[in-house]
């Protein structure tokens, strides 16, 4: 548990440090890199992060099924035991070509087969999970752009904003400001620090 959160927090590291030199400015103010080198990179970034996040719970849910702890040194109640990491990775894919860490709803589903209450991922994820669903929006955004994932990136906004932002681009919703926050955070760092703070307090057990 200790190495998956480490391995998160570094890869978000790297992607706030992306961010920030992307946006760099010279000494008149002006941007160093163009606004497609900008909007690209914050993209981009942003998927890393998302990635790291579906890693991060690939590599708890997988290293608790073989008898791994949680930082605080509780384990979960087991209703399988695979030999190994290869068999839990196994089991969690099943007769699927691969398991879709995106989809939260199966995450939850998939926690609370295996583990008894779902412990140590519940609470935590129930407690994000529009969130998620925000972030799975973004991320479908980020992958390929067509008529319905604009029509959804439009929608969150809407819903972020109060109303409507017809034409808005991922880059311009990552990077607004968020009205929500009241540390007026931009929109990405909304969402990234739920993801933190719930891997943490997932982490932690």
């Amino acid at each position: 548990m200790a190495q998956a959160l480490a391995d998160l927090k570094a890869a978000v590291s790297q992607c706030d440090s992306l961010i920030a030199n992307a946006h760099q400015v010279d000494d008149k103010g002006k941007s160093i890199l163009p606004v497609i080198d900008r909007e690209q990179i914050t993209v981009a970034a942003f998927l890393n992060t998302f990635i790291a996040w579906e890693r991060f719970l690939e590599e708890t849910i997988a290293d608790l099924m073989i008898g791994g702890t949680t930082i605080s040194g509780q384990a979960p109640v087991r209703y399988v035991v695979p030999l190994n990491l290869k068999d839990a990775n196994a089991m969690i894919i099943g007769v699927r070509p691969y398991f879709d860490f995106a989809n939260h709803d199966n995450v939850r589903k998939i926690t609370g087969m295996y583990f008894q209450n779902s412990y140590p991922f519940e609470p935590h994820l129930s407690s994000i999970f529009s969130d998620l669903a925000d972030l799975k929006t973004l991320r479908n955004a980020s992958a390929h752009i067509s008529s319905s994932t604009q029509t959804a990136l439009e929608s969150l906004a809407g819903r972020i904003f109060g109303q409507r932002r017809s034409g808005i681009t991922l880059y311009q919703l990552l990077t607004a400001v968020d009205p929500r926050s009241t540390a007026n955070d931009t929109v990405f760092l909304t969402y990234k620090n739920k993801l933190m703070v719930t891997a943490e307090l997932i982490a932690q057990g």
